[in-house]
Protein backbone atom coordinates (compact mmCIF):
# COMPACT_ATOMS: atom_id res chain seq x y z
CA UNK A 1 0.00 0.00 0.00
CA UNK A 2 1.43 3.43 -1.05
CA UNK A 3 2.30 5.66 2.21
CA UNK A 4 -0.24 8.49 2.17
CA UNK A 5 0.56 11.46 0.41
CA UNK A 6 -2.27 13.54 -0.04
CA UNK A 7 -3.44 14.07 3.46
CA UNK A 8 -7.73 15.26 3.44
CA UNK A 9 -8.63 14.67 6.57
CA UNK A 10 -7.63 17.93 8.53
CA UNK A 11 -10.83 17.76 10.93
CA UNK A 12 -9.59 14.73 12.34
CA UNK A 13 -6.22 15.80 13.19
CA UNK A 14 -3.92 18.42 11.47
CA UNK A 15 0.16 18.55 10.69
CA UNK A 16 1.98 20.19 13.26
CA UNK A 17 3.23 23.48 11.75
CA UNK A 18 7.11 23.60 12.98
CA UNK A 19 6.78 26.92 14.33
CA UNK A 20 4.47 25.77 16.65
CA UNK A 21 7.13 23.10 17.57
CA UNK A 22 9.45 25.94 18.02
CA UNK A 23 7.55 27.42 20.46
CA UNK A 24 7.04 24.23 22.42
CA UNK A 25 10.57 23.30 23.00
CA UNK A 26 12.15 25.72 25.71
CA UNK A 27 9.23 24.36 27.77
CA UNK A 28 10.42 21.09 27.74
CA UNK A 29 14.17 21.72 28.01
CA UNK A 30 14.17 25.41 30.14
CA UNK A 31 10.86 26.51 31.35
CA UNK A 32 9.64 23.14 32.68
CA UNK A 33 8.75 23.63 36.19
CA UNK A 34 5.13 23.16 37.57
CA UNK A 35 2.82 26.80 37.49
CA UNK A 36 1.04 26.34 40.29
CA UNK A 37 4.00 25.37 42.54
CA UNK A 38 3.73 26.43 45.82
CA UNK A 39 7.21 27.34 46.54
CA UNK A 40 7.55 30.41 45.02
CA UNK A 41 10.85 30.01 43.18
CA UNK A 42 11.83 31.85 39.84
CA UNK A 43 11.23 28.57 37.31
CA UNK A 44 7.96 28.05 38.70
CA UNK A 45 7.12 32.27 38.56
CA UNK A 46 8.06 31.69 34.64
CA UNK A 47 5.98 28.91 34.04
CA UNK A 48 3.07 30.96 35.76
CA UNK A 49 3.32 33.64 33.24
CA UNK A 50 4.16 31.42 30.22
CA UNK A 51 0.69 29.67 31.34
CA UNK A 52 -1.43 33.69 31.61
CA UNK A 53 0.39 34.76 28.24
CA UNK A 54 -0.86 31.54 26.50
CA UNK A 55 -4.49 31.77 28.01
CA UNK A 56 -4.29 35.56 27.12
CA UNK A 57 -3.37 35.33 23.62
CA UNK A 58 -6.03 32.29 22.95
CA UNK A 59 -8.90 34.24 24.93
CA UNK A 60 -8.23 37.68 22.93
CA UNK A 61 -9.86 35.85 20.24
CA UNK A 62 -13.07 35.21 21.25
CA UNK A 63 -13.22 38.30 22.79
CA UNK A 64 -13.02 36.91 26.22
CA UNK A 65 -11.20 37.80 29.61
CA UNK A 66 -8.24 35.41 30.56
CA UNK A 67 -10.08 34.52 33.47
CA UNK A 68 -12.79 32.88 31.79
CA UNK A 69 -10.73 30.37 29.33
CA UNK A 70 -9.77 27.54 31.43
CA UNK A 71 -6.91 24.37 29.35
CA UNK A 72 -8.15 21.23 28.95
CA UNK A 73 -7.13 18.14 26.86
CA UNK A 74 -9.00 19.04 23.93
CA UNK A 75 -12.34 18.82 22.81
CA UNK A 76 -13.37 16.14 24.26
CA UNK A 77 -12.70 17.07 27.83
CA UNK A 78 -14.26 20.29 27.03
CA UNK A 79 -17.39 19.38 25.96
CA UNK A 80 -17.66 17.01 28.85
CA UNK A 81 -16.65 19.59 31.71
CA UNK A 82 -19.53 21.50 29.95
CA UNK A 83 -22.50 19.62 30.43
CA UNK A 84 -21.69 17.68 33.27
CA UNK A 85 -20.12 20.79 34.98
CA UNK A 86 -23.52 22.37 34.73
CA UNK A 87 -25.43 19.52 35.22
CA UNK A 88 -23.64 19.36 38.87
CA UNK A 89 -24.07 22.69 39.24
CA UNK A 90 -27.46 23.15 38.47
CA UNK A 91 -29.34 20.06 38.64
CA UNK A 92 -30.39 20.15 41.92
CA UNK A 93 -31.17 23.74 41.83
CA UNK A 94 -33.27 24.84 38.85
CA UNK A 95 -33.83 21.50 36.96
CA UNK A 96 -32.84 18.14 35.07
CA UNK A 97 -33.74 19.13 31.41
CA UNK A 98 -31.20 19.93 28.73
CA UNK A 99 -31.64 20.09 24.71
CA UNK A 100 -29.21 19.05 22.29
CA UNK A 101 -29.09 18.74 18.49
CA UNK A 102 -28.67 15.59 17.11
CA UNK A 103 -25.76 15.91 14.78
CA UNK A 104 -23.83 16.83 18.09
CA UNK A 105 -20.25 15.06 17.74
CA UNK A 106 -19.97 12.19 20.60
CA UNK A 107 -18.35 13.96 23.36
CA UNK A 108 -21.64 15.83 23.64
CA UNK A 109 -24.19 13.31 22.63
CA UNK A 110 -22.54 10.67 24.89
CA UNK A 111 -22.29 13.23 27.72
CA UNK A 112 -25.49 13.81 26.88
CA UNK A 113 -26.51 10.05 27.40
CA UNK A 114 -24.84 9.95 30.48
CA UNK A 115 -26.44 11.90 31.84
CA UNK A 116 -29.65 10.55 31.12
CA UNK A 117 -28.83 7.75 33.30
CA UNK A 118 -28.45 9.81 36.00
CA UNK A 119 -32.23 10.83 35.84
CA UNK A 120 -31.61 13.92 33.51
CA UNK A 121 -34.38 14.67 30.58
CA UNK A 122 -32.56 15.16 27.62
CA UNK A 123 -34.56 16.61 24.41
CA UNK A 124 -32.87 15.93 20.97
CA UNK A 125 -33.29 18.76 18.32
CA UNK A 126 -33.86 17.41 15.08
CA UNK A 127 -32.50 19.22 11.89
CA UNK A 128 -33.24 20.03 8.11
CA UNK A 129 -32.02 18.63 4.78
CA UNK A 130 -29.40 20.70 5.23
CA UNK A 131 -28.34 20.38 9.07
CA UNK A 132 -29.39 23.28 10.33
CA UNK A 133 -30.77 22.77 13.78
CA UNK A 134 -34.97 23.60 13.67
CA UNK A 135 -35.17 26.97 15.92
CA UNK A 136 -39.26 26.48 16.30
CA UNK A 137 -38.47 23.13 18.20
CA UNK A 138 -35.84 24.61 20.34
CA UNK A 139 -38.12 27.54 21.46
CA UNK A 140 -40.86 25.12 22.30
CA UNK A 141 -38.82 22.51 24.13
CA UNK A 142 -37.44 25.29 26.63
CA UNK A 143 -38.76 25.74 29.45
CA UNK A 144 -38.66 26.66 33.41
CA UNK A 145 -36.39 23.47 33.94
CA UNK A 146 -34.06 23.78 31.41
CA UNK A 147 -30.80 24.12 32.35
CA UNK A 148 -28.69 24.26 29.63
CA UNK A 149 -28.74 23.98 25.08
CA UNK A 150 -25.87 22.34 23.93
CA UNK A 151 -25.51 23.47 19.58
CA UNK A 152 -22.30 23.23 18.01
CA UNK A 153 -21.20 25.70 15.93
CA UNK A 154 -20.44 23.73 12.50
CA UNK A 155 -20.83 20.33 12.26
CA UNK A 156 -17.93 17.87 12.23
CA UNK A 157 -18.92 16.05 9.27
CA UNK A 158 -20.92 18.01 6.61
CA UNK A 159 -19.80 21.47 7.55
CA UNK A 160 -23.13 23.47 8.53
CA UNK A 161 -23.20 26.51 10.48
CA UNK A 162 -25.43 27.21 12.48
CA UNK A 163 -27.17 30.28 13.69
CA UNK A 164 -25.45 31.14 16.92
CA UNK A 165 -27.02 34.66 17.57
CA UNK A 166 -30.32 33.52 16.73
CA UNK A 167 -29.72 30.34 19.36
CA UNK A 168 -27.90 32.67 21.86
CA UNK A 169 -31.27 34.99 21.68
CA UNK A 170 -33.63 32.30 22.48
CA UNK A 171 -31.52 30.76 25.43
CA UNK A 172 -30.96 34.02 27.02
CA UNK A 173 -35.28 34.71 26.80
CA UNK A 174 -35.29 31.85 29.02
CA UNK A 175 -32.64 32.07 30.85
CA UNK A 176 -31.10 28.96 29.82
CA UNK A 177 -27.29 28.24 29.22
CA UNK A 178 -25.73 27.71 25.64
CA UNK A 179 -23.00 25.67 25.39
CA UNK A 180 -21.76 25.43 21.46
CA UNK A 181 -18.77 23.43 20.23
CA UNK A 182 -16.78 25.31 18.26
CA UNK A 183 -13.80 22.56 17.25
CA UNK A 184 -14.18 23.05 13.52
CA UNK A 185 -15.24 26.77 13.66
CA UNK A 186 -12.33 28.40 15.78
CA UNK A 187 -10.05 30.88 14.37
CA UNK A 188 -12.09 30.00 10.62
CA UNK A 189 -14.79 31.63 11.29
CA UNK A 190 -15.90 34.67 13.70
CA UNK A 191 -16.77 33.88 16.92
CA UNK A 192 -16.76 36.91 19.79
CA UNK A 193 -18.66 36.62 22.80
CA UNK A 194 -18.87 39.67 23.35
CA UNK A 195 -21.47 40.16 20.40
CA UNK A 196 -23.08 36.56 20.62
CA UNK A 197 -24.95 35.49 23.55
CA UNK A 198 -22.89 31.94 24.23
CA UNK A 199 -22.06 30.54 28.11
CA UNK A 200 -19.67 27.97 27.54
CA UNK A 201 -17.64 27.27 23.94
CA UNK A 202 -15.44 24.31 23.55
CA UNK A 203 -12.33 24.71 21.37
CA UNK A 204 -9.56 22.29 20.46
CA UNK A 205 -5.56 22.61 18.85
CA UNK A 206 -5.42 19.56 16.96
CA UNK A 207 -7.80 20.91 14.20
CA UNK A 208 -5.47 24.16 13.86
CA UNK A 209 -1.73 22.77 13.01
CA UNK A 210 -1.33 22.49 17.04
CA UNK A 211 -0.63 19.73 19.52
CA UNK A 212 -2.69 17.08 20.32
CA UNK A 213 -3.74 16.63 23.76
CA UNK A 214 -4.45 20.31 24.64
CA UNK A 215 -8.06 22.06 24.14
CA UNK A 216 -9.55 24.77 26.27
CA UNK A 217 -13.38 25.74 27.56
CA UNK A 218 -14.69 29.39 27.29
CA UNK A 219 -16.87 30.04 30.50
CA UNK A 220 -18.69 33.40 30.54
CA UNK A 221 -17.81 35.11 33.92
CA UNK A 222 -20.29 34.17 36.58
CA UNK A 223 -22.01 30.97 34.81
CA UNK A 224 -22.90 28.29 36.98
CA UNK A 225 -20.14 25.42 36.52
CA UNK A 226 -18.52 22.69 38.89
CA UNK A 227 -15.71 20.86 37.90
CA UNK A 228 -16.06 16.48 37.36
CA UNK A 229 -12.82 15.65 38.39
CA UNK A 230 -11.19 15.39 41.54
CA UNK A 231 -7.59 16.85 42.89
CA UNK A 232 -5.89 19.55 42.50
CA UNK A 233 -7.29 23.54 42.14
CA UNK A 234 -5.71 24.12 38.91
CA UNK A 235 -7.41 26.04 36.72
CA UNK A 236 -9.90 28.62 38.83
CA UNK A 237 -10.65 25.29 40.58
CA UNK A 238 -12.59 24.13 37.18
CA UNK A 239 -10.04 21.31 36.80
CA UNK A 240 -7.62 19.19 38.50
CA UNK A 241 -4.34 18.35 37.22
CA UNK A 242 -0.65 19.96 36.17
CA UNK A 243 -0.78 22.47 33.43
CA UNK A 244 0.22 20.78 30.16
CA UNK A 245 2.48 24.29 29.48
CA UNK A 246 3.76 23.02 26.03
CA UNK A 247 0.77 22.45 24.92
CA UNK A 248 -0.80 25.84 26.13
CA UNK A 249 1.51 27.52 24.09
CA UNK A 250 1.49 25.83 21.50
CA UNK A 251 -2.10 25.80 21.04
CA UNK A 252 -1.64 29.93 21.51
CA UNK A 253 0.82 29.82 18.79
CA UNK A 254 -1.52 27.81 16.52
CA UNK A 255 -3.74 30.22 16.90
CA UNK A 256 -1.52 33.06 16.24
CA UNK A 257 -0.81 31.50 12.62
CA UNK A 258 -4.22 31.23 11.28
CA UNK A 259 -5.07 34.56 8.95
CA UNK A 260 -7.79 35.12 6.50
CA UNK A 261 -6.19 35.04 3.81
CA UNK A 262 -5.05 31.24 4.80
CA UNK A 263 -9.03 30.88 5.40
CA UNK A 264 -9.88 32.29 1.75
CA UNK A 265 -7.20 29.97 0.62
CA UNK A 266 -8.88 26.63 1.88
CA UNK A 267 -12.52 28.09 1.12
CA UNK A 268 -10.88 28.26 -2.62
CA UNK A 269 -9.70 24.42 -2.70
CA UNK A 270 -13.24 23.37 -1.02
CA UNK A 271 -15.25 25.23 -3.97
CA UNK A 272 -12.65 24.02 -6.66
CA UNK A 273 -12.89 20.53 -5.32
CA UNK A 274 -17.24 20.42 -5.10
CA UNK A 275 -17.08 22.41 -8.28
CA UNK A 276 -14.68 19.58 -10.32
CA UNK A 277 -16.18 16.25 -8.64
CA UNK A 278 -20.06 17.21 -9.43
CA UNK A 279 -18.94 18.67 -13.35
CA UNK A 280 -17.09 15.17 -13.87
CA UNK A 281 -18.70 12.56 -11.86
CA UNK A 282 -22.49 12.06 -12.27
CA UNK A 283 -24.42 10.93 -9.10
CA UNK A 284 -23.13 12.86 -6.35
CA UNK A 285 -25.00 14.80 -3.53
CA UNK A 286 -23.36 17.80 -1.69
CA UNK A 287 -24.12 17.05 2.15
CA UNK A 288 -24.82 20.30 4.46
CA UNK A 289 -25.40 23.61 2.95
CA UNK A 290 -23.85 24.66 -0.20
CA UNK A 291 -22.90 28.64 1.30
CA UNK A 292 -23.32 28.42 4.84
CA UNK A 293 -19.94 25.81 5.99
CA UNK A 294 -16.44 25.71 6.95
CA UNK A 295 -14.42 27.05 4.77
CA UNK A 296 -12.39 23.33 4.73
CA UNK A 297 -15.29 20.89 4.40
CA UNK A 298 -16.69 19.37 1.58
CA UNK A 299 -18.44 16.04 1.83
CA UNK A 300 -20.02 14.41 -1.25
CA UNK A 301 -21.96 11.17 -1.42
CA UNK A 302 -21.36 9.07 -4.20
CA UNK A 303 -24.18 7.08 -4.85
CA UNK A 304 -23.86 3.65 -5.92
CA UNK A 305 -21.04 3.02 -4.11
CA UNK A 306 -19.80 2.12 -0.71
CA UNK A 307 -17.75 5.15 0.62
CA UNK A 308 -14.87 2.08 2.72
CA UNK A 309 -14.64 1.00 -0.88
CA UNK A 310 -13.72 4.45 -2.19
CA UNK A 311 -11.65 5.06 0.88
CA UNK A 312 -9.92 2.13 0.78
CA UNK A 313 -8.79 2.89 -3.17
CA UNK A 314 -7.94 6.19 -2.51
CA UNK A 315 -5.57 5.65 0.08
CA UNK A 316 -4.13 2.80 -2.17
CA UNK A 317 -2.75 6.09 -4.15
CA UNK A 318 -2.04 7.57 -1.09
CA UNK A 319 -4.80 9.56 -0.43
CA UNK A 320 -6.27 10.44 2.96
CA UNK A 321 -9.80 11.11 3.88
CA UNK A 322 -12.51 10.01 5.97
CA UNK A 323 -16.21 8.13 4.77
CA UNK A 324 -19.04 8.01 6.81
CA UNK A 325 -20.17 4.18 6.57
CA UNK A 326 -21.01 2.08 8.84
CA UNK A 327 -18.17 -0.52 8.18
CA UNK A 328 -15.82 2.30 9.79
CA UNK A 329 -17.62 3.11 12.54
CA UNK A 330 -17.08 0.88 15.85
CA UNK A 331 -20.69 0.87 16.53
CA UNK A 332 -21.74 -0.76 12.93
CA UNK A 333 -24.11 2.13 12.03
CA UNK A 334 -23.98 4.52 9.30
CA UNK A 335 -23.02 8.30 10.09
CA UNK A 336 -25.69 9.85 12.93
CA UNK A 337 -25.38 12.82 11.56
CA UNK A 338 -26.20 11.66 7.68
CA UNK A 339 -29.50 10.17 8.77
CA UNK A 340 -30.52 12.82 10.81
CA UNK A 341 -30.07 15.43 7.72
CA UNK A 342 -33.01 12.88 5.53
CA UNK A 343 -30.60 10.90 4.18
CA UNK A 344 -30.99 7.00 3.46
CA UNK A 345 -28.92 4.60 4.15
CA UNK A 346 -26.81 4.37 0.78
CA UNK A 347 -26.33 8.68 0.77
CA UNK A 348 -24.58 7.75 4.44
CA UNK A 349 -22.85 4.90 3.26
CA UNK A 350 -21.75 6.58 0.37
CA UNK A 351 -20.24 9.78 1.67
CA UNK A 352 -17.24 11.16 1.87
CA UNK A 353 -15.73 13.80 3.44
CA UNK A 354 -12.77 16.02 2.40
CA UNK A 355 -11.47 18.56 4.60
CA UNK A 356 -8.70 20.72 4.29
CA UNK A 357 -5.67 22.43 5.43
CA UNK A 358 -2.35 24.53 5.69
CA UNK A 359 -0.35 22.55 3.44
CA UNK A 360 -2.85 20.88 1.09
CA UNK A 361 -2.86 22.56 -2.82
CA UNK A 362 -4.74 23.02 -5.97
CA UNK A 363 -2.51 20.68 -7.24
CA UNK A 364 -3.76 18.39 -4.92
CA UNK A 365 -7.21 18.96 -5.58
CA UNK A 366 -7.26 18.48 -9.32
CA UNK A 367 -4.90 15.04 -8.54
CA UNK A 368 -7.64 13.81 -6.10
CA UNK A 369 -10.70 14.89 -8.42
CA UNK A 370 -8.99 13.22 -11.48
CA UNK A 371 -7.83 10.09 -9.20
CA UNK A 372 -11.21 9.76 -7.70
CA UNK A 373 -13.30 9.80 -10.76
CA UNK A 374 -11.79 6.77 -12.46
CA UNK A 375 -12.32 5.00 -8.64
CA UNK A 376 -15.93 5.74 -8.82
CA UNK A 377 -16.41 4.87 -12.50
CA UNK A 378 -14.61 1.32 -11.53
CA UNK A 379 -16.96 0.61 -8.48
CA UNK A 380 -20.26 1.57 -10.14
CA UNK A 381 -19.42 -1.03 -12.75
CA UNK A 382 -18.72 -3.83 -10.08
CA UNK A 383 -21.49 -2.31 -7.61
CA UNK A 384 -25.27 -4.22 -7.22
CA UNK A 385 -26.41 -1.03 -5.70
CA UNK A 386 -25.96 0.90 -9.29
CA UNK A 387 -28.69 -1.91 -10.67
CA UNK A 388 -31.17 -1.24 -8.24
CA UNK A 389 -31.80 1.92 -10.35
CA UNK A 390 -32.63 5.26 -9.07
CA UNK A 391 -30.72 7.78 -6.88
Amino acid sequence: MTENKIYMDNAAATRLDEAVFEAMTPCYFENYAVATSEFGYSQGLEARETLAEARAAIASVLGADPEEFIFTSGSTESSNLALKGVAKALGTKKGKHIIVSKIEDFPVLQSARALEKQGFEVDYLNVDDYGFVRLDQLESLLRPDTILVSVQHANHEIGTVQDLGTIGRLCSAKNVLFHTDATHTFTRLPLDVRRIKVDLITVSAHTLHGPKGIGGLYVRRGTPLEKIADGGFQEFNLRAGLENIPGAVGFAKAVSLVTEEENARLKDLRDQLIEQVVAKIPLVTLNGDPQKRTPQNANLSFHHVEGESITLHLDMYGIAVSTGSACFSRSLEASHVMMAIGGDHERAHGSIRFTFGRYNTMEEVDLVVETLAKIVENLRKISPLGKQGGV
